[in-house]
């Protein structure tokens, strides 16, 4: 369920991204830089932070750059294939901005605006990924809401603004993706170990390990909530952008 909603927010909030920024036309690119200014380098220290973290060797990282091909940045490692941790450690470092920028996100908004933190949080206290498709669909709406909640107050829509920032380079590029598929069969081949081992210890670790688990889904679903809906409001001004300059030109 944890890597599922990994994978399904990031392909979301790709897509709004993508276009947000095909909204603004000839805006795109330039609009793209002043964010990206912003949101490479924490989408590209996201990556490096995960290469620390399952042993992989940083041979070359730019955080940010204005490119002929697009690319704002990137960081190049290495690793010993031979070494199960490390081929694990190639899908978290692939998909690795989509929860980093997501907790910092979760962050400002705690000091930004501390009211809607709170709310989301017991909305996510109340959220068990392993209730049925409508309940889940529901707790997603009530969590939704919550970040709404503070929508009369000027913070919130601060918060929101430097959020896009960060939100907007949330988008995996092609080699994140690339990178990711090649270390998921591990993850999962390690999870059916895990349960397999859990299984023969007993039935009540499988529980304590099964509620751990739920419980770290469904507050990286809260986050990836929050993440959505900025992209989904910026996507909204765009569309809104694209709708003035098409009234602009037709004068």
């Amino acid at each position: 369920m944890t890597i599922g909603a990994l994978l399904l927010f990031g392909f979301l909030i790709g897509l709004c991204n993508k276009q947000f920024y095909a909204n603004l036309g000839n805006l795109g690119r330039p609009i793209c830089y002043i964010t990206g200014f912003f949101g490479t380098p924490v989408h590209e220290c996201a990556h490096a932070l995960f290469c620390l973290i399952f042993g992989h060797k940083i041979t070359e990282m730019k955080l940010f750059q204005v490119s002929d091909d697009g690319t704002l940045g990137y960081v190049c490692h290495s690793y010993n294939p031979k070494n199960f941790y490390h081929r694990i450690g190639n899908f978290f470092i692939g998909v690795a901005p989509i929860p980093v920028i997501s907790a910092l996100l979760w962050l400002l908004s705690y000091f930004m605006v501390p009211e809607m933190f709170r709310a989301v949080t017991v909305e996510i206290n109340q959220f068990d990924v392993t209730d049925g498709f409508t309940e889940v669909l529901k707790s997603i709406v009530d969590i939704c809401g919550a970040v709404f909640s503070q929508a009369d107050n000027y913070m919130w829509w601060i918060f929101v603004f430097i959020g896009m920032f960060f939100a907007l380079h949330m988008t995996l590029s092609t080699e994140d993706i690339k990178g990711a598929l090649t270390g998921i069969l591990f993850i999962l081949g390690l999870l059916l170990v895990v349960d397999v081992i859990l299984y023969i210890i007993g039935i009540n670790v499988i529980v304590v390990f099964t509620h751990a688990i739920t419980k770290v889904g469904g507050y990286l679903i809260g986050t990836l909530c929050l993440a959505l809906l900025i992209s989904l409001i910026a996507l909204g001004v765009s569309f809104l952008i694209k709708l003035i300059i098409k009234k602009v030109r037709r004068a």
